[in-house]
């Protein structure tokens, strides 16, 4: 019996699909649930697995190609087997194998034959009218100096010029290998310049600057990270502290979760955060739901669940959609200080960066600490200086005192 295989429904806010890659060919065998092709969106990849057992008969569509929902993609005919190899596939396979035993044994031959040649540079063209010096050069490292750039007076080739070629430097190097490739943009690529040519063209986006002694919050990593792995199952890592303090500050400044449409500005009463992931793909941001209302172990539960999705392409476009509030982290790439863009229609970004210990003066005393920066971009259409900086300062009191983040001030 034939089964269609189609495109999955899309949300409203995705129009197509891109074909990216089919894992399939028509006349393979496939098995219920095994993934036949990859379909990139705007946002994600998604997976288009077989709905049954059998062979796919026919490919609708190639690699490249754009598709709508619920458009026809492949056909598969159920509970059939992919065809056998004939006879003579088989007899033609046999000789093959016996050739390749055969290969190496003369491509032996050849290396040993080929031993004895000798080690010494090729010949090179004419070296007359070279200085001593670059002549010498050009000889014992077998370059033709009518290959190499030159950069002496009147354009001539220098010693300086073929050692430059001889060591792959671009200077003095007119012959060697250049190689460019141009490749299209992805799916998920061009939609992510897009929204940041948006953001940075329909927003007033300014970025202020705060750094955080993060000394109390490595102390209590060190004394419960035990505790709490074991009654939770995950690790207590630094993002939920961040997310955590977050989503308080944004209870006490509203103006920083809210988002402007149009000519209004909508306040959101709950603190959906997303968290900037990186995949080989490009950035993405899944949603934390109602970050206010969930525990340190909820919030590293579901940073690390989305991770593993972003990281295996599992995730859905119901996980990417609807927050108010972002939060990224360049400081797991070494970053130091950032400013980080807006993701429009949200207001505002909190930037984390490195850790780094750095001299401070505490109790008129001079001590190393574990610091970071941290920076908030932040539209300033909508949000004051004011409130962009009483809200980064409460990140930073909570954070540096951990027990009134606990208690909710």
């Amino acid at each position: 019996m034939a089964t269609e295989v189609k495109v999955p429904v899309l949300p409203e806010s995705v129009s197509d699909a891109t074909i990216a890659t089919w894992h399939k060919k028509a006349g393979d065998a496939v098995k219920r649930d095994e993934n036949l092709v990859d379909l990139e969106t705007d946002k994600v990849v998604l997976e288009v697995p077989s709905p049954v057992d059998g062979v796919l008969k026919e490919i609708k569509f190639a690699e490249g190609a754009t598709v709508t929902s619920q458009q026809l993609l492949a056909i598969i005919e159920e509970g059939a087997a992919a065809p056998a190899p004939t006879a003579e596939k088989k007899a033609e396979a046999a000789p093959a194998a016996g050739a390749q035993e055969v290969q190496p044994k003369a491509e032996a031959a050849k290396a040993a034959t080929a031993a004895p040649a000798s080690t010494k540079p090729a010949p090179v063209a004419s070296t007359d009218g070279l200085p001593p010096g670059a002549r010498f050069t050009a000889v014992s490292e077998g370059i033709n100096p009518a290959d190499v750039e030159g950069t002496g007076r009147k354009g001539a080739v220098t010693k300086e010029d073929l050692i430059n070629y001889a060591s792959g430097k671009t200077a003095g190097v007119s012959g060697g290998a250049r190689p460019e490739e141009r490749v299209p943009m992805t799916r998920i690529r061009t939609r992510i310049a897009e929204r940041l040519m948006q953001s940075k063209n329909s927003i007033a986006m300014l970025t202020s600057f705060n750094e955080v002694n993060l000394g109390k919050v490595m102390a209590m990593r060190k004394e419960l990270g035990e505790s709490f792995e074991k009654a939770n199952g995950v690790k207590l890592g630094f993002m939920s502290f961040f997310a955590k303090a977050a989503a308080n500050a944004l209870q006490r400044h509203p103006v920083v979760n809210a988002s402007v449409d149009g000519n209004d500005i909508i306040y959101h009463g709950y603190a959906d955060i997303s968290i900037a992931v990186s995949t080989d793909k490009g950035l993405v941001t899944p949603v934390l739901r109602n970050v206010e209302r969930q525990s340190f172990a909820d919030i590293e539960k579901g940073i690390g669940e989305y991770a593993k999705k972003a990281r295996d392409g599992k995730l859905a476009l119901e996980d990417l959609q609807g927050g108010t509030f972002t939060i990224t982290n360049g400081g797991t790439f070494g970053s130091l200080m950032s400013t980080p863009i807006v993701n429009p229609p949200q207001s505002a970004i909190l930037g984390m960066h490195a850790i780094k210990e750095r001299a401070i003066v505490e109790n008129g005393v001079v001590i190393a600490a574990p610091m970071m920066y941290i920076a908030l971009s932040y539209d300033h259409r909508i949000i004051d200086g004011k409130d962009a900086v009483l809200f980064l300062v409460d990140i930073k009191n909570q954070l540096e005192n951990p027990s009134r983040m606990l208690l909710g001030m």
